[in-house]
């Protein structure tokens, strides 16, 4: 029992992995294909050829990273929301505005370095609560008779 109790104290005290701001990797980078835009990532948001996005193996979700492409020096800040890529090789999947961004889409698969900049925010789409308006604090009064 006493092993038992052990064990769950052991694993309830092993915090999730932060990627730390700065760390810095290298390797191959790809982008997604036409085919994914609008499927489901690894977290349930659905791809967006038009966002500033990637997938990455081991970076929590919404780390921000900057992308440079080692060829031409260009760079983008991207928002991880996925996992991948699974390609052997590849470090980093991006979307295709982040692709384009970096000059990479002609040549398919580009060696870039990756650095953490930060935690994003996630982007939920909620529907405005009726409190989002000023007016809508008003106290509704009625005369106490």
């Amino acid at each position: 029992m006493s092993i038992i109790v052990s064990i769950m104290l052991f694993f309830g005290s092993i915090k999730p992995t932060e990627a730390l701001p700065g760390l810095i990797q290298k390797g191959k980078a790809s982008f997604y294909s036409k085919k994914f835009n609008g499927r489901k990532t690894a977290y349930g948001e659905r791809v967006s050829s038009d966002a500033l996005e990637g997938a990455h193996r081991s970076f929590p979700h919404n780390t921000l990273v900057e992308v440079t492409n080692l060829t031409n020096n260009r760079s983008v800040i991207v928002r991880i929301n996925d996992r991948g890529p699974f390609a052997r090789g590849r470090v980093i999947d991006l979307t295709h505005a982040a692709a384009r961004a970096i000059g990479m889409v002609s040549q398919g698969v580009a060696t870039v370095s990756l650095r953490v900049v930060g935690k994003g925010r996630a982007f939920v789409a909620m529907t405005p609560s009726p409190f989002d308006i000023p007016a809508n604090y008003q106290p509704q009064l009625e005369p106490v008779l």
